[in-house]
């Protein structure tokens, strides 16, 4: 039985059936969820560029960010889940560390997420989040794709 289920949130498609799943989940199982969404600062520190203003385009990441997962939660409280939010910094694009750190801190029992599920090349230069995660931690993973969309 789940007890704690981490869900990392974004913007996107798949993000958003993670949400659908992880939201299942909790009211069947009557589990708290924590809602995490990491942010990757150094995305604009790559050089001193006197074009862009790099704190304050950290800053907009940071409450963006917030803004998400504020929205993600009022969402998930109008079923009466029991809902906690955390914005995670990372420095450098090592998302899945992050997410594996914090399920490890909260004492997640699942880490339900997204994935864009993938292959060939694009997997190979873009590689994946949820793979890192999968690999490094030692919590059961429910990994989630978006629908396709019919056209």
């Amino acid at each position: 039985m789940y007890q704690r289920i981490l869900v990392p949130v974004d913007n996107s498609d798949t993000s958003a059936a993670a949400i659908v799943e992880g939201r299942r989940f909790a009211r069947d199982q009557k589990a708290k969820v924590k809602l995490i969404h990491v942010v990757d600062l150094a995305q604009f520190a790559w050089s001193a560029n006197e074009f862009l203003d790099v704190p304050q385009l950290q800053n907009a990441l940071r409450q963006s960010g917030e803004k998400l997962l504020a929205e993600l939660a009022e969402g998930l409280r109008t079923d009466d889940l029991d809902v906690e939010t955390g914005l995670l910094e990372s420095w450098g694009g090592n998302l899945a560390s992050a997410i594996v750190n914090e399920a490890s801190s909260w004492s997640a029992d699942l880490i339900v997420m997204g994935t864009h599920g993938y292959g060939g090349l694009t997997h190979l230069l873009m590689g994946s989040v949820a793979e890192g995660v999968v690999h490094a931690t030692p919590v059961p993973v429910l990994l989630v794709r978006a629908k396709a969309n019919d056209k």
